[in-house]
């Protein structure tokens, strides 16, 4: 019996993957970041300031900022100013905010916050006010560690600015990308 050289082995590993993504693209597979969920014609979204329910001082402001942020560096569509020149508008009501202690010093001070944002969110096309996308109850949640010898309330903005960040990137992926 003979054995494969090394130069088989890399050939049927090379046609081996080049059959799995030719089928995952036969598949309708793609790349993360590469889709769009909209329709074709929606090409300007505008972004007005999300309201703000909670008395989380700026977090209309900063998740807002954030979302327009996001979708400016996809570059799926350009966001607009006015809601009345746009083809969709996503309107943003921040409906909750907690920051909750998990974890502890030795002292007995917060030292790890579970933070969770909960917002009312919907795209809407401005030609026949159909909804694209909506999410009455859409919820980011993360884990934010806080400096020995600080407590969250003193580090807030810092943290709020993070978490618009990372909030505005799963919005904008569920908005985009349709997950």
């Amino acid at each position: 019996m003979m054995r494969p050289n090394g130069a088989w082995k890399k050939a049927a590993a090379a046609a081996l993957a080049a059959a799995a993504v030719l089928a995952a693209a036969g598949c309708g597979y793609r790349l993360r970041g590469t889709g769009s969920a909209l329709p074709p014609g929606i090409r300007t979204v505008s972004v007005p300031v999300f309201k703000n329910l909670t008395t989380r001082y700026e977090l209309d402001v900063k998740l807002t900022r954030a979302v327009i942020d996001e979708l400016v560096s996809r570059g799926k569509v350009r966001v607009g100013a006015d809601p009345a020149a746009s083809d969709a508008v996503l309107e943003g009501e921040i409906t909750g905010f907690t920051a909750n202690p998990i974890g502890f010093t030795g002292g007995n001070q917060a030292d790890r916050y579970n933070v969770t944002v909960t917002a009312k969110v919907t795209l809407k096309d401005r030609a026949s006010a159909k909804a694209l996308f909506t999410n009455p109850a859409f919820v980011y949640q993360q884990e934010y560690s806080v400096p020995p010898g600080t407590s969250f309330e003193a580090v807030q903005s810092e943290a709020i600015d993070r978490i618009a960040e990372k909030f505005a990137r799963s919005l904008v992926v569920s908005i985009l990308e349709g997950f």
